[in-house]
């Protein structure tokens, strides 16, 4: 491989990088591949054309320098919409815990932590953490119990994440127990 397409291989460099790569490491990697020294100064050159390509073609994303090395980012007026994108991915995803978690607490609000946890039978902190960050429950008082813990309640996000009304319209614990989940023989 010839150092002829420097630009497209710094290009790819910077893409490929999950945090900001430095000239260093990318004359490093360059240098290692072609088996020849790249300067720092020949990056420096290629990767402000890269920047200057990105300004003129009006595109979404930018070449910026930061922390010491370059990323490619979406450009700020596009903020709002990325934004949006984070928080529709964020309310998609629960993880066992947090729906068991969340369960618990539409089910037997006003609850504290503790009693999340005795039922469960695992430390809920984070979990309860997370379920607050997504506002699908939130802080509805402090308990008249010793140590006056937070009491949890699910939020109106959450009746609009799962399409009801009221905790009312919550299935009933017997409507979710099978009949059939029964074990040995049954006497009439």
């Amino acid at each position: 491989m010839s150092f002829e397409k420097p630009l497209n291989l710094i290009e790819a460099l910077i893409f490929a990088s999950d945090k900001s790569i430095t000239e260093e490491e990318i004359s490093q990697v360059l240098s290692e591949l072609m088996e020849e020294t790249i300067k720092i100064e020949s990056i420096r050159k290629n990767i402000e054309q890269i920047r200057l390509k990105y300004l003129e073609m009006d595109l979404a994303i930018e070449l910026v320098h930061l922390n010491g090395g370059y990323q490619f980012l979406t450009k700020k007026e596009y903020y709002p919409v990325i934004n949006q994108l984070q928080i529709q991915r964020s309310r998609k995803k629960l993880s066992q815990a947090a729906l068991e978690t969340l369960a618990i607490v539409a089910y037997k609000q006003p609850i504290t932590k503790l009693e999340i946890e005795q039922i469960r039978g695992v430390n809920c902190d984070y979990t309860v953490q997370k379920l607050l960050e997504k506002e699908l429950i939130s802080i509805s008082g402090k308990a008249d119990s010793v140590g006056k813990p937070l009491l949890y309640t699910t939020s109106g996000l959450f009746m609009d994440y799962f399409g009801i009304n009221s905790t009312n319209d919550l299935p009933q614990i017997n409507e979710l127990i099978a009949e059939n989940n029964t074990i040995g023989e049954q006497t009439e």
